[in-house]
């Protein structure tokens, strides 16, 4: 059993401990690294950290409250692109994965995109080598828009970014 709710201020060790996590075990498929964020004050992280209905991470938490994934959700600002939000941080923990943990995430903030107002599409960036991922958006009902060549380097090694979008 697990619920899924918004990751809290007060619980930004559990949260940064398994942004970290993400971060060093697939450095492919997060634009941030490790290495820029493992220093980072942990009153820096709680500012990182909150509960908008355009602007927050969610997370899905075991019976006994252990955070076994994540998504971030937040809106874009200006007057000609607050009618976009993008999710970012997708990430569930190995020892956790093939639970539906990621796609009963990524349904919660879709779910959550078709109340905000003005708000006509949700877009992502999967690297495309994550078939897995890209599949499950796909299922979702996301439509990749277009691939950024080279979107990511890492250790030498380039990595696509497929576009993906979810019109609300």
């Amino acid at each position: 059993m697990m619920h899924i709710q918004n990751i809290q201020r007060e619980q930004a060790d559990d949260f940064w401990r398994l942004r970290l996590e993400a971060l060093k075990s697939n450095p492919e498929a997060f634009g941030s690294s490790y290495v820029d964020q493992v220093h980072t004050p942990m009153e820096e992280v709680q500012l990182k950290i909150n509960n908008m209905s355009d602007n927050y991470i969610l997370g899905a938490f075991s019976e006994d409250n252990v955070l076994m994934g994540m998504a971030g959700f937040r809106r874009e600002q200006g007057m000609k692109v607050c009618h976009k939000g993008m999710i970012w941080g997708v990430y569930v923990s190995p020892e956790h994965r093939g639970q539906g943990i990621a796609r009963k995430l990524m349904q919660e903030i879709l779910h959550r995109g078709k109340e905000i107002e003005g708000l006509r599409q949700i877009q992502l960036t999967v690297v495309t080598a994550n078939h897995t991922a890209a599949e499950l958006y796909k299922r979702l009902g996301f439509v990749t828009y277009g691939i950024e060549k080279d979107a990511l380097i890492y250790q030498g090694q380039a990595f696509d970014g497929e576009l993906m979008a979810y019109f609300i």
